[in-house]
């Protein structure tokens, strides 16, 4: 692989990995949050307008954010099964194929998910609930996320097309 993109994937990758290790710290806020609705729900009768819905934006990014750096680590749901049976040749062509239909449904979700994003940050849009807390953010983290995970699926594929083993950081 030529130097230069080999130094791209990695950049790439990179930058997933410390995205993710970042969002990974949202769950240090739902999870209180979370908490914190349930015992004023169950114990004392008293539910919050807020609790449930800011767990649900910040879950969103989460999990957007988290999918990229996921696919690189593999641990995306796969036919497991199916491929411990395959020679390494052959699981090499089924991600020859595999990461180009990722790179498609990622740039067809981009594609629709993109005006959605625009329009909500131009016109600043809120939940419209009892709390109203902008959603135009979360609504730009689906973009964002697929354009990133579009990115990491050309970085496996070249990994793969190259016959070369992605390096996973611990």
């Amino acid at each position: 692989m030529p130097v230069w993109l080999s130094d791209t994937t990695r950049a790439i990758t990179t930058a997933n990995r410390w995205l993710f290790q970042i969002t990974v710290w949202g769950m240090a806020i739902v999870v209180p949050v979370m908490l914190y609705e349930v015992v004023m729900r169950y114990c004392f009768n008293a539910p919050t307008v807020w609790g449930m819905e800011l767990a649900v934006l910040l879950f969103g990014p989460y999990f957007l954010f988290g999918g990229p750096y996921l696919l690189h680590l593999k641990g995306h749901v796969a036919l497991d099964l199916l491929r411990q049976r395959l020679s390494p040749a052959w699981t090499r062509r089924l991600d020859l194929v595999n990461y180009p239909v990722i790179v498609v449904f990622c740039a067809i979700l981009l594609y629709f998910s993109l005006p959605a994003a625009l329009s909500a940050f131009e016109y600043r849009e809120t939940s419209f609930s009892a709390w109203n807390p902008p959603v135009w953010p979360v609504k730009a983290a689906v973009p964002v996320a697929l354009l990133l995970m579009l990115l990491q699926a050309l970085v496996e594929f070249v990994h793969a097309l190259y016959g070369e083993p992605a390096e996973v950081a611990a």
